[in-house]
Parts: structure tokens; C-alpha cells; sequence
């Protein structure tokens, strides 16, 4: 199969064997989004984070079939735990979008986070560009939800949707240290349980001590799996990425992605040069015996690892 030619005709395989390449960190899959790069840009970037249990899936999924009656194109990246036996994504829940998964304009992809520390891994970043070569018009980034580590999908998407549920009690205290800041629309979901509107009513106090002006993140009672309220919700996304557009501050957020982005590949890079030279020789156990043995200090041997690594990109 010619992958490249694939990926511009939009061919689901072509793409997804692109993707799996990505992960297994093959360097042709980097030469074919370099030569693609000038593509990626088109596509809409909606993040969908929240505590586990707040029905997530269910809501991307109705979120999905809405923009699709508008005749676009869609892809779904779910990003899951990671199997630390298998390196597999381990949740079985994506069977609620069965029914997705034959339209054509509906692209599905199940990540694992493979470790990173986000909850974001560097193959999601590649599939994110694969799919906007591949020609999506909307991109939603479906995240495991498990508290601080969320905050990283702030620094891909353009409009974050928080999504929670009522019952959560004391535990939005907890939340809000972390992943309340980040969110530019709200949803609370399962809105027909007892305690929607406290709920409701308890993110709308947060939000006005957090003082927002100039923009504040409309909160919106939903029931996914009846697909109430889910027209209301997809509104207010529009008006998020309506007021992005108008203040400046879109350019402003993709710019600081791309910043983000390149220090990571930068920082990867280093890594990478660092277990390249511990697979040539000594050096890094070696400066770790000397730290453990004080004869050096942590500060020293991060310095001498530098040396060896200039050094060794000099020859």
C-alpha cells in the first residue's frame, strides 16, 4: 500500500497503518508528515477531559453524530491507560461507538498513553497531524480522566470541554486545584441524577472566583445518552471558538502548541541521543555510580553528560 498517496485520497488503512508507524516510532512515518506539514492546520481540535465515570465517551460519541449531519468529516483520538504488560490501551469501552465505526467521514483511534506523564503520549501528537492531513474537519481528543494529568490537553486543543457529573460532592474541591482551569466549556452530564443543578451551580461559584472577564466558560446541563442537551452543547463550542477567533487569542494558543510541541521534540531528542550513548558504552552508569558513591553531585554529572553528548555530535 502506498501510505502517502493514501493519506490524500483519505483511505482509513492508509492513515491508520501511518499512525501505528508513529507509535512504533518508525522514522518514515516523521519524513511523510514533514513532507505533508504545510496540510496541517485545517482541522478543529476539541479536547474532551473530566473525572472517570462522567460519561465521556458517550458524549464524544453524540458530539460526533451531531457534526457529521453537518456533512463533516470527523476523527475520534481515544486516549486510554496503558497496559504496562502489553503497552495496549486497556479500556473496552469505545463498543458504545459501534455504530461509528462504519461511516465512512468517522475515523476511530484508541491510544494508549504509553507512560507519559500527561496522560498525552507523542503518538497521540502525531495522530492528531495525520488526521488533519488525512482531511478531518474535527478532531476530538477523548482523554482517560484521572485528575492532574489532564492538564496537558490544553496544550493541544483549541476548545477544552470539561465534562462532569453529579455525586461528585467534596471531590470538585480536589479537581479544582488542577483540571477546572483549564476548561473552556462545561458540561455536566447524567443532568436527570440528584444533585445536577448543585453541581451545576458549584462550578458556576468556581468560575467566578476565578475571575474570568473577558471570557467565561458557559456550564450546560446535558444528558448524553438520552442526546439531550447536546445540540445546546455543540452551541456553545462554536461560541468558544467564535470568541478565540475574534480576540486573537486562537493564533495565540496554537502558537504556544507549537512551542510546547517543540520542546518536547527537542527534550525526546536529547533522550533518545542519551540511551543511544548507553547502549555504546558506560557513561551514564558510570556518572550514576559516581553520584551515588558522592563523588560527584547530580548537578556535575547532568553537566559531564552534556560534554559527552557534544562531544559525541561533533564527530
Amino acid at each position: 500500500m502506498d501510505i502517502r498517496a493514501g493519506l490524500l485520497a483519505g483511505n482509513k488503512r492508509a492513515a491508520a497503518r501511518l499512525i501505528t508507524m508513529i507509535e512504533n516510532g518508525d522514522p518514515e512515518a516523521i519524513e511523510i508528515i514533514k513532507e505533508n506539514y504545510a496540510k496541517i492546520g485545517k482541522a478543529r481540535i476539541i479536547g474532551i477531559t473530566g473525572p472517570p465515570g462522567a460519561g465521556k465517551s458517550t458524549v464524544t460519541d453524540k458530539l460526533a453524530k451531531l457534526v457529521r449531519k453537518q456533512g463533516k468529516k470527523v476523527a475520534i483520538i481515544a486516549v486510554d491507560p496503558t497496559s504496562p504488560f502489553s503497552g495496549g490501551a486497556i479500556l473496552g469501552d469505545r463498543i458504545r461507538m459501534s455504530d461509528l465505526n462504519t461511516d465512512e467521514g468517522v475515523f476511530i483511534r484508541s491510544m494508549g498513553t504509553r507512560g507519559a506523564l500527561g496522560g498525552l503520549s507523542k503518538s497521540v501528537h502525531g495522530a492528531i497531524k495525520v488526521m488533519d492531513i488525512f482531511g478531518c474537519d474535527y478532531i476530538f481528543v477523548e482523554t482517560v480522566g484521572v485528575g492532574q494529568s489532564e492538564i496537558d490537553i490544553v496544550k493541544v486543543a483549541d476548545t477544552v470541554l470539561m465534562v462532569m457529573v453529579p455525586g461528585l460532592g467534596d471531590d470538585i474541591q480536589a479537581i479544582k486545584a488542577g483540571i477546572m482551569e483549564i476548561g473552556d466549556v462545561f458540561a455536566v452530564n447524567k443532568s436527570d441524577r440528584e444533585g445536577a443543578e448543585k453541581t451545576a451551580t458549584e462550578i458556576e461559584i468556581m468560575l467566578d472566583l476565578n475571575g474570568m472577564t473577558e471570557y467565561r466558560p458557559p456550564v450546560k446541563n446535558i444528558i448524553a445518552k438520552d442526546n439531550k442537551g447536546i445540540e445546546e452543547l455543540w452551541d456553545a463550542i462554536e461560541k468558544h471558538y467564535e470568541y478565540m477567533v475574534s480576540s486573537g487569542n486562537f493564533s495565540k494558543r496554537r502558537q504556544n502548541a507549537i512551542e510546547t510541541e517543540i520542546l518536547e521534540i527537542f527534550k525526546q531528542n536529547l533522550l533518545d541521543k542519551v540511551e543511544k550513548l548507553e547502549k555504546k558504552g558506560e557513561y551514564l552508569s558510570d556518572l550514576i555510580k559516581k553520584v551515588f558513591n558522592k563523588q560527584i553531585d547530580p548537578y556535575t554529572a547532568a553537566i559531564e553528560l552534556s560534554n559527552i553528548l557534544n562531544k559525541e555530535g561533533g564527530e
